[in-house]
């Protein structure tokens, strides 16, 4: 997790507990995109809040906060566990057997690695190793 991420989150938990900031990222340097959860959903309104909550770094960014969407991004290890079963594509940050990324099943997930049941077979990640990982839409 970034430094950018923790920051937020610190901020967050105070003015939106019931928020989880499921990933930070700057894109193209200048871009802020938040990808957030919420027990009722996302709605517009909470978007609008965590946009106001984080107001000074519309100073130096672009801000965009958005819900998840089917292809919701994984990044902790509570996520994984929250949906095995899925299918997930896996970005790493060192090829495996020649490929960088894996798509496959969800089988497994503990607090230092998930297991991915892809068509090369069953592969064990640790969560170091990851770079980005998301749920696939649809499968």
């Amino acid at each position: 997790m970034s430094a950018l991420q923790t920051e937020i989150e610190a901020r967050l938990r105070e003015a939106e507990p019931e928020v989880e900031v499921l990933l930070a990222e700057l894109v193209s340097g200048s871009t802020l995109r938040l990808f957030i959860d919420h027990p009722d959903g996302v709605t517009l309104a909470v978007c609008e809040r965590v946009t106001g909550h984080l107001g000074d770094y519309r100073d130096r960014y672009s801000l965009e906060v958005s819900s998840p969407g089917q292809d919701r991004p994984l990044t902790k290890p509570q996520h994984y566990t929250r949906f095995l079963g899925r299918h997930a594509r896996v970005r790493l940050r060192d090829a495996r057997d020649g490929h960088k990324s894996l798509t496959g099943e969800l089988v497994g997930a503990s607090d230092r690695d998930v297991t991915i049941a892809a068509e090369t077979g069953v592969v064990t990640i640790p969560y170091a190793e990851i770079v980005r990982s998301n749920l696939v839409p649809g499968e």
